[in-house]
């Protein structure tokens, strides 16, 4: 592919999206994007669930191509096929594979996009990068803080365009208040804040059991270490699992966790601490991720992030899917895009008129492809490193719940010192918990320890890092090992 030289600042001034129907063709390419009017030859992985959006996203651009479908269920496969047929009018050559491994062998495919468990994230990524294909990852991009980082180096290595699954950062609303915040144009920014409060069921208990004949499990299991199969691992509620998800905060989470860390000042890389208090209350099931959550980050700035989850539903409940930020005058900024500020001495909100920011137009989707065809990584909106310190974040908090132990449920469980803001907002999940959810006396919360973070080695430091550190890389099964960054 042959590099612009145009910088971003004057792309995001002359470009413009590129809209278009549906189109899946078979037209073989060099493996090369050579100009404007070139296809993307792009091979999208896990086509269930999330990846029928990459499917529709991509396959609705004229000059993306959709050259094969990869999916470790042949039965989804198959189903998957069937739609493009009907939308091409079985006028394509797309083809079917279960091993992702045979299309990154494929020189004619120029990208990959990837909506698969998250245990797999990274070592797609990785992979992908070593053999030259620019990568779409859905978040998060990472399943723990190691391979997050060798994600980072195979792109600098390998120069490939990574862009993360983290729409709002195609969002110029949401840009421009962080502009603002960067630029001085707002006062100082205190704590970011985010919510993840969306209604979910319990998942009830599946016994071990022989897998499908549709379903390679090998491939399913991929990089993690799993003993048996069970109905509750495929086809979503992995989520719940520490072994292939990471809980609510780094599934709906990551994102309100990166326009978090998005607003803090743009040095500021991993916090310095974090811990977490929660439980997964009222479902009696066999996910060990928690449905209530509120996690704590203080960063080496002395700025916070603060976060909550709640999952358990009850009469009257409210969704919260959002970002708040508390400004060092006392102002509070809420909304996504469009926003409104209560300033120090009113009880009242107010709209809060910003200029837009600057994003590579055209959505998450034809960001990637803009950045793909100029060859250019720094066009895409949620880079690879952003995405890695969004994540980690949130590893950090789960890892500190994962290390955490039982205490009495209570509104003095949390362990928060001097810091007054985080023991009201865990008042209010308490309060919620208590008297909406009905969580008895009974129950026990799980309260973290506060673990230390070298941002630099990105190791855990203090009295907990020997506990800690394990938790920093998942072990991997043979074949699927992630490299380390030496051997990236």
């Amino acid at each position: 592919m042959t590099k612009r030289s145009t910088s971003r600042r004057q792309f995001l001034q002359t470009s413009s999206a590129v809209g278009a129907s549906l189109l899946i063709t078979g037209t073989r390419a060099s493996g090369q994007v050579k100009g404007a009017n070139d296809r993307v030859r792009l091979a999208v992985i896990g086509v269930n669930s999330r990846g029928v959006a990459h499917l529709d996203g991509f396959g609705g651009m004229k000059d993306v191509e959709i050259a094969a479908i990869v999916d470790v269920d042949e039965k989804v496969l198959a189903e998957r096929m069937k739609a493009v047929d009907k939308a091409t009018g079985g006028n394509h050559k797309c083809r079917m594979e279960t091993d992702l491994r045979k299309v990154l062998e494929d020189k004619s495919i120029d990208a990959v996009s990837i909506a698969t468990p998250n245990h797999w994230h990274s070592l797609m990524t990785i992979w992908a990068a070593q053999h030259g294909k620019h990568v779409y990852v859905e978040k998060p991009l990472s399943h723990d803080i190691a391979e997050g980082r060798v994600a980072v180096e195979a792109q600098k290595k390998h120069g490939v365009v990574i862009q993360h699954g983290t729409q709002r950062r195609s969002d110029a609303g949401i840009a421009g208040l962080h502009e603002a915040l960067h630029e001085g144009r707002l006062p100082r920014l205190k704590i970011a804040y985010g919510y993840a409060c969306k209604k979910r069921k319990g998942i009830g208990h599946k016994d071990p059991k022989s897998p499908p004949s549709n379903l390679h499990w090998d491939l399913w299991k991929g990089p993690a270490v799993i003993d048996d199969y069970h109905e509750n691992l495929v086809h979503y509620n992995w989520h719940w699992f520490w072994k292939t998800g990471n809980g609510e905060l780094n599934n709906q989470g990551t994102h309100q966790l990166d326009v978090a860390r998005w607003a803090l000042d743009p040095d500021q890389t991993h916090p310095a601490r974090a811990m977490a208090i929660g439980g997964r209350f009222n479902w009696d099931d066999q996910g060990e991720t928690p449905n209530t959550m509120f996690g704590v980050a203080e960063y080496p700035n002395g700025q916070y992030l603060m976060f909550n989850v709640r999952n358990v539903d009850h009469p009257n409940y409210k969704e919260q899917v959002y970002n708040e930020y508390y400004l060092e005058d006392g102002s509070v900024i809420t909304g996504e895009g469009r926003y409104q500020i209560k300033r120090p001495g009113s009880d009242k909100f107010e709209p809060l008129p910003l200029a837009k920011g600057k994003v590579t137009p055209g959505g998450n989707w034809r960001a990637f492809i803009t950045a793909v065809k100029a060859n250019d990584p720094t066009l895409v909106n949620g880079n690879v490193e952003d995405a890695h310190y969004g994540c980690v974040v949130g590893h950090i908090i789960n890892n500190s719940y994962r290390l955490g132990e039982e205490v009495p449920f209570n509104a003095k469980a949390g362990k928060f010192g001097d810091n007054k803001l985080a023991a009201e907002n865990f008042q209010k999940l308490h309060d919620i918990m208590q008297k909406d959810a009905g969580v008895k006396d009974s129950a026990n919360y799980t309260v973290g320890p506060w673990l230390e973070f070298d941002a630099t080695k990105e190791v855990f430091t203090g009295e907990h890092a020997d506990q800690a550190n394990v938790l920093v890389k998942d072990p991997n099964n043979a074949g699927f090992e992630v490299p380390t960054v030496d051997n990236v």
